[in-house]
């Protein structure tokens, strides 16, 4: 009885993995040029997420002197370039915005985004904010190849421009989304908007695990310790036998 329970249970399991392949197959993910230890570009990236993301995501684990002392950027420079709604450098990221209303506005309340690309991929997050499309039966108007149904307002529409799905019919006859087409033109070019956005995900990258660059920057170190470590294990080694021999 239990080894057919286990059977079922693992039959059951295979099954949904297969699920989850084939729904993250439909669309290609771009490959998200992401680099932690390029101090510019996550800098870019937090004036990005200040600006447009914490009106609506909060980052709620993470502290703008924690971004600051990471990437030697000073209280006062943090106040002039990252903080807008009075909070202090020794605050977390948070938002005044009001869950009740947000899900009322939005159909759910925005989820916090501090460990957002660990949980999503920086791939997925990279083609998920360049694929928004015009979709009108959507509230907002718009909606995302990556998310389908996506409850989420595409706020950075007037950088990016407007797009409209390239629909073509596949094998079975069904109607399928296979591209995207620039039907308005934004501020940015696609070049100058795909850099933007990687830069946004750098930033989202470091904050789900600031203490990454520490322990990059002290990898060397420790490699380097344990090598010392060894020679003298080994000069010791051979100190010892030699008398034993």
């Amino acid at each position: 009885m239990i080894k057919k329970s286990l059977r079922i249970l693992f039959l059951g399991l295979l099954a949904l993995q297969g699920t989850v392949w084939a729904s993250g197959g439909e669309v290609h993910l771009d490959k998200a040029p992401v680099d932690i230890t390029d101090r510019e570009s996550v800098i870019r990236g937090a004036e990005t997420f200040v600006r447009y993301c914490l009106n609506c995501h909060s980052a709620a684990y993470m502290r703008y002197n924690r971004l600051g002392m990471d990437l030697g950027i000073d209280d006062k420079e943090l106040m002039a370039r990252f903080i807008y709604a009075g909070d202090k450098p020794g605050d977390t990221m948070t938002v005044a915005m009001d869950p009740k209303m947000a899900k009322a506005w939005f159909g759910t309340a925005p989820p916090d985004l501090t460990v957002v690309a660990r949980a999503r991929g920086a791939d997925w997050l990279y083609t998920y904010l360049r694929s928004f499309y015009l979709d009108p039966a959507r509230p907002w108007g718009v909606n995302n190849r990556v998310f389908q149904d996506v409850g989420m307002p595409h706020v950075l529409w007037r950088l990016q421009g407007l797009y409209e799905p390239v629909v073509e019919k596949d094998e079975n006859g069904h109607e399928v989304i296979t591209g995207l087409k620039q039907v308005q033109t934004g501020l940015m070019s696609p070049e100058e908007y795909d850099a933007f956005v990687a830069d946004l995900v750098n930033y989202l990258v470091y904050m789900g695990e600031p203490a990454r660059l520490q322990r990059m920057s002290l990898g060397p170190w420790v490699l380097l310790y344990l090598f010392v470590l060894l020679l003298v294990l080994y000069l010791l080694k051979k100190e010892y036998w030699k008398d034993v021999r």
